[in-house]
């Protein structure tokens, strides 16, 4: 065996063939190179979890003592494949797309991105099954060609086994050199390809650049160095499920899960001001802020036949409820995407639009005709610090608008979900140890920032109000939309059924 073969977990490879700068390839190992951590546990307890449920995790997080005790490179890594994947839908795992990307960029080290990042083509090599890594890497790291293996199905269905078909690197081409002139050579891979590359020939076509710093030594890649930003991603867990924060996971759901149901029954039976302190003894958490300027608006609205119209941004269910307690008077919400049970357990009024302009225009400004009103003109939870589109239907209902930013904060649980239950999101966000919300109201907008009273035009009132949240915040403005966010995560337009409690 070559004696380098030792290295090349932790090296990357530069084509030599190749001239410098943009005409090079760089050919790296994935987990070796980018990544912080040296376990791959915590990525197969995600999938276990988010696409298998609680019952698939608990079994995978029993079974990693003997993972351990086999070692995780070769027999411990078909264990936790098979426990992970066994018996998945093949057409419908999204969890490599829509929940790994995130845990992955919190997990690459600096250091290492800066090493992989420095030619313009790159080919990653990674012992992960392809549809685990191979979404991020050409995504968000700019990848050519992903080499990894592909897990064997049957009728649909994964078998959480690997294909024994040979890997080939695809042939790469440079932007700036003659089309179609290959980089690198067509190397057959079989099973593994780490262990079963042809040595001589591999360290003939490329030389080594070590990294010089130890992975424990890495520092975490910043968000503003991330390659493409990361706004949207699915899945239940906030948390990393390393071993250790599996355990707490584990010991603390019985625990969460009593807790969630006695917070849920307190908001849903009693008045919001009894429920409200309550919670608060539970270990819920409130903070608001509120300007000078915002007491004197909700003054103005008393003296006009509309009631005032708080816009807030979106980041769970839960939003009007907090924004009702934190103002202690009644109040409506309307929204776009509500279960059947969260309709009706919800303590306050709330009203499903139709996503027909005309008619949510008619319902929203009887609504306002009867009461003080919040919308979410985002038309989805967002949970990364970024605001989606506004909708600019809500400018030509009044100039009573009360921008109010909202941040959750979680350590758990996410209470939100694209391609999960809905009429689960309170619950997940209750079953946190200290769920988090602060509220933040802007106070009234100015009239001559609405469309009524200033005569702007209601997209550019839909902005201002935007980028008013976006500061209060220190959040970044978007385009994207509801549409966007489902296409990535859900691989619908956000109108599938699947996404309510009633099927």
């Amino acid at each position: 065996m070559n004696p380098n073969y030792s290295k090349m977990r932790t090296i990357s490879l530069v084509q030599k063939k190749a001239k410098p700068g943009n005409n090079e390839t760089l050919v790296f190992n994935f987990e070796g190179t980018l990544l912080r951590s040296t376990s791959l546990f915590p990525y197969f307890m995600l999938v276990a979890f988010e696409a298998g449920g609680v019952l698939r995790s608990l079994i995978l997080f029993l079974s990693y003592p003997l993972v351990w005790l086999v070692g995780e490179d070769q027999l411990g890594l078909k264990i936790m494949v098979f426990l992970s994947f066994f018996g998945l839908r093949k057409d419908t795992f999204r969890t490599g797309s829509a929940v790994l990307p995130k845990f992955f960029l919190e997990d690459v080290g600096w250091e290492g991105f800066e090493a992989a990042m420095c030619c313009e083509k790159k080919v990653a090599s990674s012992k992960l099954p392809r549809v685990m890594v191979e979404n991020f890497l050409k995504d968000y790291l700019g990848v050519d060609a992903v080499i990894a293996r592909d897990l064997k199905s049957f009728k649909g269905f994964l078998l959480g086994v690997f294909e024994n078909k040979p890997i080939k690197i695809p042939s790469c081409k440079v932007n700036g050199g003659t089309k179609g002139s290959n980089i690198n050579n067509s190397i057959d891979i079989i099973d593994n390809h780490v262990e079963y590359i042809d040595q001589e020939e591999l360290f003939q076509l490329f030389k080594e650049v070590y990294i010089a710093d130890e992975r424990r030594n890495w520092h975490v890649l910043p968000r503003e160095r991330y390659p493409k930003p990361l706004i949207f991603h699915d899945g239940r867990l906030a948390l990393r499920p390393t071993l250790a924060s599996s355990v707490a996971l584990f010991i603390w759901l019985p625990f969460g899960l009593v807790l969630s149901l006695l917070r849920f029954t307190i908001g849903i039976a009693l008045p919001l001001n009894v429920s409200a302190p309550i919670l608060a003894l539970t270990g819920t958490r409130t903070t608001v802020s509120r300007p000078q300027s915002a007491s004197l608006s909700l003054v103005h609205y008393e003296q006009n036949q509309k009631g005032m119209l708080y816009v807030c941004n979106h980041r769970t269910l839960l939003d009007p409820l907090y924004v009702a307690i934190v103002l202690g008077k009644p109040l409506s919400a309307v929204t776009y995407s509500l279960s059947r049970l969260s309709e009706i357990v919800s303590p306050i009024r709330t009203i499903r639009l139709t996503r027909d302009r005309v008619k949510d225009r008619e319902i929203m400004d009887k609504m306002l005709t009867q009461g003080n009103l919040v919308v979410c003109p985002e038309g989805t939870t967002c949970r990364e610090p970024y605001l989606l589109r506004f909708s600019p239907l809500f400018s030509e209902l009044t100039d009573n608008i009360v921008p109010v930013a909202v941040d959750v904060k979680v350590s758990m649980f996410y209470g939100t979900t694209a391609s999960g239950y809905k009429c689960l999101d309170p619950f997940f966000h209750f079953m946190n140890p200290n769920p988090s919300y602060f509220i933040k109201f802007l106070g009234m907008l100015p009239q001559s920032q609405t469309c009524q009273g200033g005569g702007m035009p209601k997209i550019e009132v839909a902005n201002f109000v935007q980028n008013e949240i976006c500061n209060a915040l220190g959040f970044a403005c978007t385009n994207l939309t509801r549409r966007d966010k489902y296409l990535v995560l859900a691989g619908n337009e956000g109108v599938s059924p699947s996404n309510d409690c009633n099927q």
